[in-house]
């Protein structure tokens, strides 16, 4: 064999090797999906970093599992189809598990417990939610606040149903006065007022709602992340989150301490 060849032939096993490392370390990656700007769950701080809640226990996820794990910016409607694609491997964005989206995604286990709830501008005179009848409430775009909203719409005597893409533009609108009431997950509304005197979440509205980590229908991760959160929620590190977030404890029958089965239809 000549040098030549031999130099070929080294030269291809060298880039071979390379292509191997490259799709190894693709296969350790974990694209997390968020609908960043969704407080306390995923959001940006004063230096411009994501952090949360979900940001957390994802990242202490792909930290167990050998993975990387990297957040990809997603409208929540978007999240949806960005999973069934493949265009990120899970998602996260407080999403309740419900049967109708059981039928073509799968979650892990879930770890929160939530309701919705109404918040309004705390002089507004509105508290509870016989006070919007005939006026403008908002909502997240597909979220269940958003069903409940639409379902309930007669009842409650919504004059109007004003979708936001987050919390952010949604109390910018009731700042201003476009809205009257916000209906959203109670824990991001707990979370915002409790150092804004301005406003007030007046009423929990019950839906029985649990949050996990959404992922592609029957995908293998999603197994081996329901496994790893059996044992985070055994060392407590779960409840710990919710005591950093919440800043109160969780409470040992809900999901975020109590182990509980993957959820099927």
């Amino acid at each position: 064999m000549t040098m030549l060849s031999k130099r070929h032939l080294l030269g291809a096993a060298v880039l071979a090797f390379g292509f191997g490392v490259t799709a190894q370390a693709h296969a350790a990656d974990m694209k997390v999906g968020a609908n960043i700007g969704n407080v306390p769950w995923e959001f940006q701080d004063a230096k411009g970093e994501t952090v949360g809640f979900e940001v957390d226990l994802m990242k202490e996820v792909g930290k167990r599992l050998g993975m990387d794990v990297s957040f990809v910016n997603i409208p929540f409607t978007g999240l949806f189809a960005a999973v069934q694609s493949g265009q990120i491997d899970a998602a996260v964005s407080s999403i309740t598990i419900t049967p109708k989206r059981l039928a073509s995604v799968s979650f892990a286990q879930p770890y929160y417990d939530s309701d919705q709830s109404l918040t309004v501008k705390a002089d507004a005179g509105i508290t509870d939610l016989k006070g919007m009848s005939g006026k403008p409430v908002g909502v997240d775009t597909g979220s269940t606040g958003d069903m409940w909203a639409e379902k309930h719409k007669d009842e409650a005597k919504f004059a109007d149903i004003r979708r936001y893409e987050g919390l952010a533009p949604a109390m910018l609108d009731l700042a201003a006065g476009r809205i009257d009431g916000y209906v959203s997950d109670i824990p991001a509304l707990q979370y915002y007022v409790k150092d804004k005197p301005a406003y007030k979440v007046v009423e929990r509205i019950p839906t029985g709602e649990k949050y996990s980590v959404m992922f592609a229908k029957n995908s293998p991760l999603a197994n081996k992340v329901d496994d790893v959160i059996t044992t985070l929620k055994g060392e407590g590190f779960i409840a710990g989150l919710h005591e950093k977030w919440f800043g109160t404890k969780a409470e040992p029958t809900t999901s975020t301490v109590a182990k509980a089965d993957m959820p099927k239809l």
